[in-house]
C-alpha cells in the first residue's frame, strides 16, 4: 500500500478535542447497531479484533468483553488513557495502540480476523478514503471481516466528512463482497437516519 499524504487532522489536532471536550461523537456506550450484531443468531464468531480511530474504546471494549481478542488503535493520547483506564477497571486483556492507522502495515497485515470501523472513515481527510479500504483489506486475514457502522450524513463540512451510502458501496466493492449494507434501524436519537450498518468481506484474489 502505497503511504498517503499526511492529514491536517493530526494527532494534536485531536488531542486538543479531547482536551476542549469537544468530542461529539462519542457516544458514551457501544453503537447500539454493534450490540445487535454480536446478539443475533448470526453473529460472528469470537476472534481477533482491530479498532481503528477507537478513541474511548467502547466499541473495542464491548467486543473483549464478548471474548473477542481486541487490538484498539488511536492516536490521540488522552484516547488511549482513557481506553486504558476503561480496559483495566474492567479487567479486560485489550491491546491499545497509540498510532496513526495508516502506519499499521507492514507490521500487522494479515493478522486480524476482524477490522471495526465506527466513526473513523468519516473522521480522515475524504482524499485518505481509498487508502483507507487498501488499510482495511490489509489488516485483514483472506476472507476476514470489516464490521463497520458508516456515518453517512450529507452535511457540509467536517470532520466528521459527510458520505452516501452509494459513495461507501463504491469504495467498498471493488476488494470485498457485501454480505450486508443497509440502513441500521436503533441508531440514537441524535444520528437516526443518518448510519448504514455493513458486514463485507474480504475477497480472495480472483474471487
Amino acid at each position: 500500500m502505497t503511504a498517503p499524504s499526511p492529514s491536517p487532522l493530526n494527532p494534536n489536532a485531536w488531542e486538543q478535542r479531547y482536551q476542549d471536550g469537544t468530542t461529539h461523537w462519542d457516544l458514551g456506550q457501544p453503537a447500539p447497531a454493534f450490540r445487535t450484531l454480536l446478539a443475533a443468531p448470526d453473529a460472528p464468531l469470537a476472534g481477533s479484533a482491530i479498532a481503528l480511530g477507537a478513541g474511548r474504546g467502547h466499541d473495542a471494549l464491548y467486543f473483549a468483553h464478548q471474548g473477542f481478542e481486541v487490538t484498539a488503535v488511536d492516536f490521540a493520547p488522552s484516547a488511549i488513557q482513557a481506553l486504558g483506564d476503561q480496559a483495566e477497571a474492567a479487567h479486560l486483556p485489550l491491546r491499545r495502540l497509540q498510532r496513526d492507522i495508516f502506519d499499521l502495515v507492514p507490521e500487522y497485515a494479515g493478522q486480524f480476523t476482524y477490522v471495526i470501523e465506527h466513526t473513523c472513515l468519516c473522521a480522515i481527510d475524504p482524499s485518505l478514503r481509498p487508502a483507507y479500504v487498501d488499510l482495511v483489506a490489509e489488516l485483514l486475514v483472506p476472507s476476514g471481516e470489516l464490521l463497520a457502522v458508516f456515518f453517512t450524513h450529507q452535511r457540509s463540512g467536517g470532520p466528521p466528512f459527510g458520505i452516501t451510502p452509494a459513495a461507501v458501496r463504491q469504495l467498498f466493492e471493488p476488494q470485498f463482497d457485501l454480505l450486508t449494507f443497509a440502513p441500521v434501524a436503533n441508531s440514537v436519537p441524535a444520528r437516526r437516519g443518518e448510519e448504514y450498518w455493513g458486514r463485507f468481506r474480504k475477497r480472495s484474489l480472483g474471487g
